[in-house]
C-alpha cells in the first residue's frame, strides 16, 4: 500500500483556504499543469462529484466530501479506477500562529495489471507532486487573502 503525508502552512485566514482549496473549478489554477480539465458533475450536500483530466488527455471521476466545520475533506477515485485497486485522500486543515496548515494524506494501491512503475515509485511521484502543488495552493491563496485584506 502506498501512503503520502505532506503539509504547508498557508498564512491566509481557515474560511478562504478551505473554500478556495476545495473549490473544484479552480483546480486546473491551483495545481499547476497537473489538470487541463476540472468539472463538477454534481453537488448533492457537503458531496462533490467531479471528473479530472490530465495534460495526457486521461480523465477520471472522483467524490469529495467537504466537512468545513471539522476542518478536513475526503476524497476517493471512483472511474476508471486504473492504475489504483484504489485511491483515497484527506485533507486536514490545522490552525496554527502562522496561518493554516494544510495537510494531505494519500493511501491507495496500485492495480497488479499496471507495472510501468512500482508504487513506491508511484509514491515518490505522488510526494513531489503533492509539495509543487502545495506551493501553487499557498501562492494563489496568499495572494488573494492579501488582496482582500487590502480592500479593508
Amino acid at each position: 500500500m502506498g501512503h503520502t503525508r505532506n503539509h504547508i502552512v498557508i498564512n491566509a485566514p481557515y474560511d478562504l483556504v478551505f473554500d478556495i482549496s476545495n473549490k473544484i473549478e479552480r483546480w486546473t489554477e491551483l495545481f499547476g499543469d497537473e489538470y487541463v480539465k476540472a468539472d463538477v458533475l454534481e453537488r448533492k450536500g457537503n458531496e462533490i462529484t467531479f471528473r479530472l483530466n490530465d495534460k495526457d488527455g486521461k480523465s477520471w471521476v472522483s467524490k469529495r466530501w467537504l466537512d468545513k466545520e471539522h476542518r478536513y475533506a475526503v476524497a476517493s477515485r471512483h472511474e476508471p479506477m486504473f492504475p489504483f485497486k484504489y485511491m483515497k485522500i484527506v485533507w486536514f486543515y490545522v490552525e496554527e500562529p502562522e496561518g493554516v496548515k494544510m495537510i494531505w494524506i494519500q493511501d491507495f494501491e496500485m492495480d497488479p495489471g499496471f507495472t510501468k512503475f512500482t508504487e513506491q515509485q508511484i509514491e515518490g511521484f505522488v510526494n513531489e507532486h503533492s509539495r509543487h502543488n502545495m506551493q501553487i495552493f499557498k501562492k494563489v491563496i496568499e495572494k488573494e487573502a492579501g488582496q482582500l485584506a487590502g480592500k479593508n
